[in-house]
């Protein structure tokens, strides 16, 4: 233990001695510091604010002191001094509990964090998983469809070019028709002396306005 802490906490236990006798001893025509010293035994009292707030709480109790021990003209100056110390170890109290109470929802809160990763790295792998089955079926399903395509494409080619042999299979037919018409006309003209048609009939001339 360091010369200072040991002096600190020498002074604490004389500052409480000291309170002690002083709330037997003290006046009862001094009710300020009757209400200081009310406070800070108040304050004292807590189990939570026994380790916090230490060195604040002696000061009080110095100055609390200090303003029962003053001369009446320097008594008012004390027991202002007093009620600022008082005021400060409530103050101080409060925030280092305040802090503790933080403390302890930030570690509750870490540990929530912590969990809910783990959830959420559960629930992201289950939907990776289940989107990774969804792509593959999705896939499979487009190979299909491109696989029907190109069937169908080559069915309509097939078709388109049969249908392309027996148009001209049909044309050539009709030009042999013909043909074998012409001959048969021509011949016809020849055995009646007269000039064969011509192949196909001429054009009617369009009539002029």
């Amino acid at each position: 233990m360091s010369q200072r802490e040991f002096a600190l906490r020498a002074g604490l236990a004389a500052a409480l001695s000291l309170a002690a006798f002083g709330a037997v001893a003290a006046p009862p025509d001094d009710p300020e510091i009757g209400r200081l010293s009310q406070r800070l035994t108040v304050l004292e009292a807590s189990p939570d604010t026994a380790q916090v707030g230490t060195f604040e709480r002696y000061r009080a109790r110095q100055a609390i002191e200090d303003a029962r021990q003053a001369r009446s003209r320097d008594r008012v100056e004390a027991v202002r001094l007093a009620d600022r110390r008082v005021e400060t170890a409530e103050i101080v109290v409060r925030t280092q509990l305040a802090q503790r109470e933080l403390d302890r929802l930030d570690r509750e809160r870490s540990e929530l964090l912590v969990e809910a990763s783990r959830r959420d790295a559960d629930r992201a792998r289950a939907e990776a998983e289940r989107l990774r089955v969804q792509a593959q079926i999705q896939a499979e399903e487009a190979e299909r469809l491109r696989q029907a395509a190109d069937q169908e494409a080559a069915a309509r080619q097939q078709a388109e070019g049969l249908l392309d042999d027996v148009a001209g299979k049909q044309a050539a037919k009709l030009r042999a028709a013909r043909e074998r018409d012409a001959e048969l006309a021509r011949k016809e003209a020849e055995l009646l002396g007269t000039d064969a048609p011509p192949a196909t009939p001429p054009k009617p001339k369009s009539k002029k306005k």
